[in-house]
């Protein structure tokens, strides 16, 4: 469980390297704490893990971005 956290810890210290938006449906949620793992889909044809606070209505069409750390890590959020 440290190690999680010291990983997370230095994803975040790392700087932005990139940012790119994409068109994406929702497929699925599974609720933890208040909290939401969405599957979405990708115009591409692949799948993602979104983690989010905010609700999003499974089926609807979103904008996400798969951002790109200095680092390496590359992780997805749907644009505020």
């Amino acid at each position: 469980m440290i190690m999680s956290a010291a990983n997370k810890w230095a994803n975040d210290a790392s700087p932005i390297r990139s940012v790119d938006t994409f068109e994406a449906n929702v497929e699925s949620v599974q609720l933890d704490h208040g909290r939401g793992i969405y599957l979405v889909s990708i115009e591409n044809g692949s799948s993602v893990l979104i983690d989010d606070g905010r609700p999003h209505l499974i089926g609807s069409r979103t904008s996400i971005e798969r951002v790109t750390r200095d680092n390496g890590f590359v992780f997805y959020r749907f644009v505020n």
